[in-house]
């Protein structure tokens, strides 16, 4: 008996093969595999495996296959084994997939006719009332485990149906001893031909219930739970409200949860690491991050790689904007590797697949997630050393090899940033210390200062105004040319600068506390080069202003080229401009950056495009500082590689509600004229 399971990634796979340990004793001969599409695209010999086994298996159960990438190569194998199966049941996939199932006499190729147990169902579902406060997700839960007692007593093809909806129970509560007791009941109930012989031989229990909404923690006895009392306390720094995927825990594949939660209690912070049993996290948020109308979280973080409301294939952003209205804390949204190795990731140029952009980060942007990072995903277990960063981590092989593990780096980088959200929370605002950054480009060009579509001096003057009348210790010049003229003017003639030259930073210092140094020698020379530089020191130019400084972006380096260290690989900044941002996260010590107007290049620094490493300058550089970014509203483009790339959150203005008038009637004729009269010189 060759059971064969198709999915879309490997979250049950080390659950599936525990289950095929236990069935293999109890029944000689059955073999239990499971294939994963996510392998497929860097592993054409994975999918060749799945067509092969596809194509001698008895049993066939498909879940999760809505990416036509990934459903379209075994889809002709599915096709072709469909009649000479004993069953298939595909669920929650693509309706191109979902029509393929055939188990009894029950099936969905759309002949079935509108009566008898599909009528019934369509009588049964649920309907949304006007008013009504319960999720799509959890009446769909909640129908699912009513249907399988409703159709228990009702004769013929309702068995069948019955048993299809138990198949889903089983694979969401995807434990091991579920998935176990899933194939026991479709192998007794379904085994045909040779095969027949199983049938009433093997003793199946209902799915096994899990809590719908619960907690869960690597210390507690059972590693799940519905009360949060249960869970253990770190510190007084904070309290973060983590939202996970039930199916992990439940399946004992949660080391990559396990490790941001290690890393955020190691900075002192409180973890309420919170499931919903389906796709839409609301009634997690509201029993456990919520309480009397007020939230008891300083951040949310999202680990399950999905948008808020909705999962890989859908979001509600506008309940997802509600939600996360209602709560008014940061809201981070991380994500682990689905379709590629650590490794496959730390070597590449790329960082995430396109499909993992779309779906871990530009889905759950729309509800209004920032700071996207990756904390974790597989090893291909080779026992080489990961490039993502410096550490050089080495996962050797084990019998759970297809188990997520933690990128330990990423990890507690993502507790960082959270912790100094937190911070930035609990801080009184007269404490906070916040860095306003300019630009300068195309340098030595009378262009400190500028952004597209924006008065800097001008909006900058009204926003430390702002500022202090919101309470934060700030020293507002008197007006926007005397707030020009400390920036751009103040002592830089004396230092031969193109601004104020707001702190010096000793060569010694610089050549101390650099931490990538060799990086930046290996383009620019010796320390501390040739930029903003008096051959002693490197200048950081800008000016104080109470508790907040506004500093100028130093220029990219190269002068005749300024766009070449964007856009060529294996480049590193300037001595300056690494020196400027360590200036701001550790001598000025910001709680948070500001950068002001359209745009710097902080964003367009060397590195991966989505999902960078510690070896990414952009990441290296801003660190852990909360960055904000005021972003022209007409540029959404370059406004997502700020925040994919710097951890900026966009506070975005308008453009100025003017155009170019042009010419009209008989001028454009007379330019036409002007035109032709000098191309004929």
């Amino acid at each position: 008996m060759r059971v064969v399971i198709v999915t879309m990634d490997n979250h049950l796979a080390a659950a599936t093969e525990r289950a095929a340990v236990q069935l293999a004793r109890e029944v000689p001969g059955l073999s239990l595999t499971m294939h994963t599409a996510a392998e497929w695209g860097a592993d054409p010999e994975a999918l060749t495996r799945a067509i092969e086994d596809v194509g001698r298996a008895d049993l066939i159960i498909g879940t999760m296959l809505f990416m036509e990438e990934q459903y379209l190569p075994i889809l002709p194998a599915l096709e072709a084994r469909r009649e000479a199966c004993d069953a298939m049941l595909i669920c929650m996939s693509a309706g191109d997939v979902t029509r393929l199932t055939r188990v009894g006499r029950f099936n969905m190729d759309g002949k079935q006719q509108a009566s008898g147990p599909m009528a019934l169902l369509k009588r049964l579902k649920p309907k949304s009332k006007e008013g009504q406060a319960t999720t799509a997700g959890a009446q769909q839960m909640k129908m699912l485990r009513r249907l399988p007692k409703i159709l228990r007593f009702i004769p013929g093809t309702a068995q069948d149906v019955r048993a299809y909806f138990l198949t889903l129970q089983y694979w969401l509560a995807g434990s091991e001893d579920n998935l176990a007791n899933m194939v026991r009941f479709l192998v007794d109930r379904y085994a045909s031909g040779p095969r027949k012989a199983l049938r009433g031989t093997l003793k199946s229990q209902l799915p096994a219930e899990y809590p719908e909404i619960g907690v869960y923690h690597p210390k507690l006895k059972a590693r799940i739970t519905d009360a949060a009392t249960a869970l253990p306390k770190a510190g007084s720094r904070g309290t973060v409200g983590l939202l996970l995927l039930r199916s992990y825990p439940l399946a004992g594949n949660a080391a990559h949860y396990d490790g941001v939660i290690a890393a955020l209690e190691a900075r002192g912070l409180n973890v309420v690491p919170a499931f919903a049993s389906g796709l839409d996290s609301r009634p997690a948020i509201e029993q456990f991050f919520i309480k009397d109308g007020r939230t008891t979280v300083d951040a949310v973080v999202s680990l399950t790689g999905f948008s808020l409301v909705g999962g890989p294939a859908y979001n509600d952003a506008k309940a997802a904007e509600d939600m996360l209205a209602r709560l008014d804390v940061p809201y981070i949204a991380a994500h682990p590797l689905e379709f590629q190795t650590l490794e496959q990731w730390g070597a590449g140029e790329r960082g995430l697949l396109p499909v993992e952009s779309t779906i871990m980060v530009a889905i759950p942007e729309l509800d209004g997630a920032t700071g996207t990072v990756t904390f974790g995903g597989r090893s291909d277990s080779a026992g080489a050393k990961c490039t993502g960063c410096h550490r050089g981590c080495v996962f050797p092989p084990s019998s759970d090899a297809r188990n997520m593990q933690s990128c330990i780096e990423r990890a507690e980088t993502l507790a960082l940033r959270v912790d100094r959200l937190v911070a930035l929370r609990r801080a009184e605002r007269a404490e906070r210390k916040v860095a306003i950054v300019l630009f300068n480009f195309p340098p030595n060009g009378g262009n400190t200062g500028t952004a597209a579509h924006l008065a800097v001096f001008e909006s900058l003057h009204h926003t430390l105004a702002g500022m202090q009348r919101a309470g934060y210790r700030v020293e507002v010049p008197a007006s926007v040319d005397a707030l020009r003229e400390a920036i751009l003017h103040g002592n830089a003639e004396r230092h031969g600068a193109d601004a104020n030259v707001l702190a010096r930073i000793p060569t010694d210092d610089h050549v101390r506390r650099e931490r990538w140094l060799a990086d930046i020698e290996a383009h620019w020379g010796p320390a501390p080069g040739k930029q903003l530089s008096d051959g002693s020191s490197i200048f950081v130019l800008g000016a104080a202003f109470g508790n907040v400084m506004v500093g100028v972006q130093p220029a990219f380096g190269y002068e005749g080229d300024p766009m070449r260290l964007l856009f060529e690989k294996g480049f590193a900044p300037t001595h300056a401009f690494s020196a400027f941002y360590r200036y701001l996260r550790e001598d000025f010590g910001a709680h948070a950056v500001l950068h002001f107007g359209t745009h710097g290049a902080l964003e367009f620094m060397p590195g991966k495009q989505a999902g960078l490493s510690a070896a990414c300058w952009p990441d290296r550089l801003i660190g852990e500082l909360p960055n904000l970014y005021l972003y022209a509203s007409n540029n959404p483009s370059e406004g997502a590689i700020a925040k994919r790339r710097a951890q900026a959150t966009l506070i975005s203005y308008l453009t100025p509600p003017v155009a170019q008038a042009g010419l009209y009637k008989g001028l454009v004729d007379l330019k036409s004229s002007v035109e032709r009269w000098r191309m004929l010189e």
